[in-house]
């Protein structure tokens, strides 16, 4: 008998913890529903299951009717799991790699989401629509949303994900990815980018099979020179750059990253994207709140062609910071001058930049420090004085020149990092990066500081405030990153968080960029890190562009820059012109050649003038103002690629086509010498077949092409093209094309 009220009173003492989800479940619980996230042309379709969680059912191409979801059936056996989740959690019967994985106050390992309800609401520009959907925990006061918002002329849907803890006590958060995307085909074809320094968004493509495949990176900045947290999935059949269906994504987070591409046993694909989980448990208090990153997802019938348009649109209409303004072309002094200049040598690479008809002119590394002057890169960095020695005049008198000759000043700086000889480290030996009681390792003579500190982030700010300061003619600043994560930790954050750094360091960088472009709203601001390090759409949201590479051979540069604008907008594409040989590979390239290439992208240049015939100087006069003429098209132009330089041809080819399609510019590479007998076939791809259009070879004396100057029609140029004269490795051609009334 006293077991049995024993077994009474813990049955009590349950229901009575319990209660109210159960109340919730029997009175409040949602009659089953569908959701159509949609676009103008893609649907995105959720729904309830019988025990209110909630599940996904599509993602493709638009549809008008989503009723029959309501009671589709799937057959699918409940040993082996539950039908596809919206966001899979580690609990229940998930089987799948979670996108939420946690362990709650008590101990629980087991976390299960059921639907509370959904909100629609309408921001001031009727194009975007945002869905929240609230979750719950099936036993915990723990809710998790799904924030879908959706951009309707573009088609993309972005998600993130806001988790909030009402237990009573700290829950920990061991993964909590941003979005969780089933799909379904016969076959899966993953397009994703790799590389190293000098060597940045290289294309693979991979047949997926079962099991997991992870995209990731761990060192915590510079993120982006190995992988790239985007993607293409071409479903079914190989990517094609202009049919079939294609799945496009991007991580908008500057951090560790992974985006997991999971096939099951029913062939079925599970894609997770998100802050990589890697030694980032977060720790989460009662009533706090962890907001993830955006993920980024477009769908296209047409090929990845579509997918590059759709998201290049979104990026500039939403995300690019600033991205409605024209960019200057510029001459950067790296390549010029590295650290070795004096003010003459500025000065006379101002006249020359002004000479040539540039607009800016950027003074990179080597300016400041005096006690540790910085004339390599093993001295005076976090030192951000005015080295005297070399500029006397200071910083002011330079940018005043330029503005004087009609140019726009620039400069470089590295506040994120410090060199072991240096002031600052001497004083603040505490904001270095390293593990308790650890040895901080160098990469390139430097170290990190700790921006999980927010007396860094006011010295960081600093920097970039101080620099302004400066001149009020500094417009322009390159913003570099030259090393990664190592041997991390923090003598800021207490012990049993130093799990927290990666993450909280990049929400310590963000919110020095949210003061920056509160008081700085119109600077333009480059994302250097080691060139193609920082390559994100996080990132972008607060610069205007990105250094695409330090690599600047023009060879290297056509696979480099082909990879970044599938995914990124050649508005914020970086391209310069350096000298043949360049430092980086030694290839020789023509300076025709180079100058095609870069125009393609911004345009820059980064080498020393005066080492320049005269001839070449007039060929850069000439480049520099036919660009001038295209530049709008290659910054809000669509943008459609001709011909792959991976398809083995030895050609590249692409264009952009104004959103009216009257005007357009078209680019052709030899990328390998051709024979006397062969020419390229660019189909023209973007034009209204309709109307004619009058095609003018820029930046040449000898046109490569015997059409130059003649009218044709659209559809001419579509279905049958062009075949300029590119027989020889480093022959290259750029056509402007102009509707004729």
């Amino acid at each position: 008998m006293k077991r049995m009220k024993d077994v009474m009173r813990s049955v009590l003492l349950l229901l009575a913890v319990l209660w109210p989800c159960l109340n919730l479940q029997a009175a409040d619980r949602p009659e089953k529903s569908v959701l159509n996230v949609q676009t103008d042309d893609l649907s995105l379709v959720l729904g309830t299951a019988s025990d209110s969680s909630l599940m996904f059912h599509y993602f493709g191409p638009r549809l008008a009717d989503v009723s029959p979801f309501r009671n589709k059936q799937t057959y699918r056996r409940a040993d082996y799991g539950t039908d596809d989740p919206a966001y899979a959690a580690a609990g229940g019967r998930n089987l799948l790699y979670p996108a939420l994985r946690m362990t709650h106050a008590d101990g629980n390992l087991n976390t299960e989401l059921i639907y509370v309800g959904a909100t629609t609401t309408d921001s001031s520009d009727p194009n975007v629509t945002e869905t929240t959907v609230l979750l719950r925990d099936r036993f915990y006061p723990l809710e998790v949303k799904l924030i879908f918002r959706t951009y309707a002329r573009e088609n993309v849907i972005t998600e993130r994900v806001e988790i909030t803890n009402h237990e009573k006590k700290t829950v920990v958060l061991h993964h909590y990815y941003s979005a969780f995307l089933p799909v379904k085909a016969q076959k899966y074809y993953l397009n994703h980018f790799h590389g190293a320094w000098a060597q940045e968004m290289t294309l693979e493509e991979t047949l997926l099979t079962h099991g997991i495949k992870s995209v990731e990176s761990r060192k915590g900045v510079r993120t982006t020179h190995h992988e790239n947290p985007s993607f293409l999935l071409a479903l079914d059949r190989p990517m094609d750059e202009n049919y079939g269906e294609v799945i496009g994504g991007a991580l908008a987070w500057s951090g560790n990253y992974r985006l997991n591409f999971e096939m099951n046993e029913s062939n079925e694909l599970y894609i997770s994207a998100g802050i990589n989980p890697y030694a980032s448990e977060y720790r989460l208090s009662p009533g706090e709140s962890f907001r993830t990153p955006e993920m980024v997802f477009t769908y296209s019938c047409e090929g990845a062609g579509g997918v590059t348009r759709n998201l290049h649109d979104w990026a500039r209409n939403y995300q690019v910071y600033d991205a409605q303004t024209i960019r200057p072309t510029l001459l950067n002094s790296w390549e010029g001058a590295y650290f070795d200049f004096d003010e003459k040598t500025l000065t006379d690479m101002i006249d020359d930049a002004a000479e040539m008809g540039l607009e800016m002119f950027v003074l990179d590394d080597g300016w400041f420090g005096n006690k540790y002057p910085r004339n390599d890169a093993k001295g005076g960095l976090g030192d951000w004085e005015v080295n005297h020695a070399k500029l006397p005049r200071g910083i002011g008198y330079l940018a005043d020149y330029a503005v004087s000759k009609g140019l726009r000043f620039g400069i470089w700086i590295e506040p994120e990092m410090v060199n072991p000889r240096s002031e600052l480290a001497e004083r603040h030996p505490d904001w270095i990066v390293r593990s308790k009681g650890g040895t901080a390792t160098t990469i390139r003579s430097q170290w990190l500081l700790d921006l999980t500190n927010p007396e860094v982030q006011d010295f960081v700010f600093g920097v970039f405030d101080g620099v302004m300061q400066q001149s009020p003619n500094i417009t322009y600043i390159k913003w570099d990153a030259n090393r990664h994560v190592e041997n991390v930790g923090s003598e800021y954050l207490p012990d049993d968080q130093q799990e927290r750094f990666w993450v909280d360091y990049i929400q310590g960088l963000y919110s020095v960029y949210e003061r920056i472009r509160a008081k700085y709203p119109r600077v333009i601001v480059q994302a250097c890190s080691s060139g193609g390090g920082r390559v994100d759409y996080g990132a972008l949201k607060y610069h205007q562009e990105v250094w695409t590479s330090d690599n600047t051979d023009a060879l290297s540069r056509v696979y480099i820059q082909y990879g970044t604008n599938l995914i990124y907008p050649a508005l914020v594409t970086g391209a310069h012109v350096s000298a043949s040989p360049n430092h980086q590979t030694g290839n020789v390239m023509p300076l025709k050649f180079r100058f095609d290439l870069a125009m393609s992208g911004r345009l820059g240049m980064e080498l020393q003038p005066r080492q320049m015939s005269e001839q070449e100087r007039e060929m850069a006069k000439g480049a520099i103002a036919d660009y001038k003429r295209i530049r709008d098209l290659v910054m809000f132009g669509d943008l459609y690629r001709i011909e792959s330089p991976y398809a083995g041809t030895g050609y590249y080819s692409l264009m952009y086509v104004s959103k009216d399609k009257k005007r357009a510019v078209a680019y052709g590479y030899c990328l390998q010498y051709q024979g006397r007998t062969v020419t390229p076939r660019f189909r023209l791809r973007g034009l209204d077949p309709e109307k004619r259009y009058r095609i003018t070879e820029l930046n040449t004396r000898k046109s490569s092409f015997w059409g130059n100057g003649k009218l044709f029609g659209g559809d001419y140029l579509i279905r049958e093209g062009i075949n300029p004269k590119l027989q020889k490795c480093g022959e290259s051609a750029v056509f402007l094309i102009e509707e004729v009334e």
